[in-house]
């Protein structure tokens, strides 16, 4: 088999390193593209970075990358996400002045997440904090803006009934899906996410400025952790 020797002289975790930040930087550009070159809107165009951002998560825990990457990329897609805020660096994604700090808090709790949870080896828990706010919050947002029939208000915040029942409905399925993988076909696999779901979506629901992409992540995390630890001994 032919092989590529300066490709074989990296080492391998920079290699993951590498791998890593092309993917992420394909997304932001795929996402910058949307908003410069067609009509789609700049909401659909933060979605995509919303989501597809996340699941790096995913990919930190499969190719085990040391806690210190993912504290750094999070220190830096901050930093990027602040300044944003104030200067045109990524109009698609972050326009400037707008009146939501999310992106800055979503970059927050990946890295605040991976430092409590991978020093334990608790990936997975890691994992539900950010893939419930990464699809849940992703998907309630598309969902209730494309078919949102029936809405309601909250400290002047226009929510729809479709992407809150979304969001649990999400947040359900990723919490369950990642703790059957972990623990297993046992009850405890179908009971946690019960809670995460209602307590995410409420979260999402009442929470301003971008904040729920802050509590939604922590909180998710939490509960799947203590929550396993407390019904494990209860056994």
């Amino acid at each position: 088999m032919y092989s590529i020797p300066w490709l074989e002289s990296i080492p391998p975790l920079w290699l993951h390193i590498i791998i890593v930040a092309l993917g992420l930087g394909a997304i932001v550009l795929a996402a910058e593209m949307l908003h410069r070159r067609t009509t789609t809107s700049s909401e659909l165009a933060r979605k995509v970075v919303h989501i597809g951002t996340g699941n790096v998560i995913l990919v930190a825990w499969w190719l085990q990358l040391p806690a210190w990457v993912g504290i750094s990329a999070s220190i830096i897609a901050s930093a990027i996400a602040l300044l944003s805020y104030y200067f045109p660096l990524l109009p698609g994604i972050n326009s400037v002045g707008r009146k939501s700090l999310g992106t800055f808090f979503y970059a927050v709790s990946i890295g605040v997440l991976i430092a409590w949870f991978w020093p334990l080896q608790q990936f997975h828990h890691a994992a539900i904090g950010i893939l419930v706010m990464t699809w849940g919050d992703g998907l309630a947002g598309l969902i209730g803006q494309q078919f949102g029939q029936h809405p309601y208000h909250l400290w002047g915040m226009k929510k729809s009934w479709e992407g809150s029942v979304t969001m649990a409905l999400t947040s359900y399925a990723v919490s369950s899906l990642i703790l059957l993988y972990t623990q297993g076909n046992i009850w405890q696999t179908w009971l946690v996410p019960v809670a995460i779901a209602l307590v995410a979506t409420g979260l999402e629901a009442f929470s301003k400025l971008g904040i729920d992409n802050l509590t939604v992540p922590l909180t998710s995390a939490a509960l799947s952790f203590y929550l396993t630890q407390l019904l494990s001994l209860s056994n």
